[in-house]
């Protein structure tokens, strides 16, 4: 009994004493780097999964083909919608920067809390959209996103209500009949409201 205490002792010292050997902040401060599979490593199912980001796989980050082969080995899981959805969506959101991923992660978190109506709302105007010739489409998509003014500033009125019109002076005469205006463009989010890859 009193050598286990010894063997006991012994074992604490020598795992204290290979601590301290390492110098402060090396091994443990350090995350552990990500595998980087090249696509020739990635196993026959995650290349059928992953195949519309086959020419740029090898030129994504570590974090990125992580999150990628997670969405694979959840696919046949998945419902045949939601596999569509995948296989749409893949090359886009793989060709996005980091800022327009967290844009198009925001955006998601934002549609997802709206109420089934204006949810409604969102999706026929997406579908105008994309029913819109090419052409057109390109032209809304350099346009300037116009800023939308912050919740409860002054002028805005209560949420989704249209301010009243301006009344003129009294004594002014009937107000002039504005000029027909040009069809407005659907209202479309800047990035397709698409979950974001986990």
């Amino acid at each position: 009994m009193a050598q286990d205490v010894v063997r006991r002792i012994a074992f604490i010292l020598t795992v204290a004493a290979a601590c301290l050997a390492v110098p402060a902040g090396h091994a443990f401060a350090q995350p552990m780097p990500l595998r980087s599979p090249s696509w020739s490593e990635l196993s026959p199912a995650e290349k059928q999964v992953l195949a519309p980001l086959a020419p740029d796989w090898d030129k994504l980050d570590a974090q990125r083909k992580a999150k990628w082969r997670g969405i694979a080995q959840r696919y046949p899981g998945m419902s045949p919608d939601e596999k569509q959805r995948v296989q749409q969506q893949m090359r886009p959101w793989a060709e996005l920067t980091p800022q327009q991923r967290a844009q198009a992660r925001e955006q998601f978190k934002t549609l997802k809390q709206l109420p089934p109506e204006k949810k409604d709302e969102v999706r026929q105007k997406w579908e105008q959209y994309q029913s819109l010739p090419p052409e057109t489409r390109r032209e809304l998509a350099a346009k300037p996103v116009p800023a939308t003014p912050p919740a409860g500033a002054a002028g805005t009125g209560a949420p989704g209500r249209k301010p009243a019109p301006a009344l003129p002076p009294p004594g002014s005469g009937p107000p002039a009949s504005p000029a027909p205006a040009a069809p407005a463009a659907p209202a479309v989010p800047a990035v397709p409201a698409v979950p974001p890859p986990r």
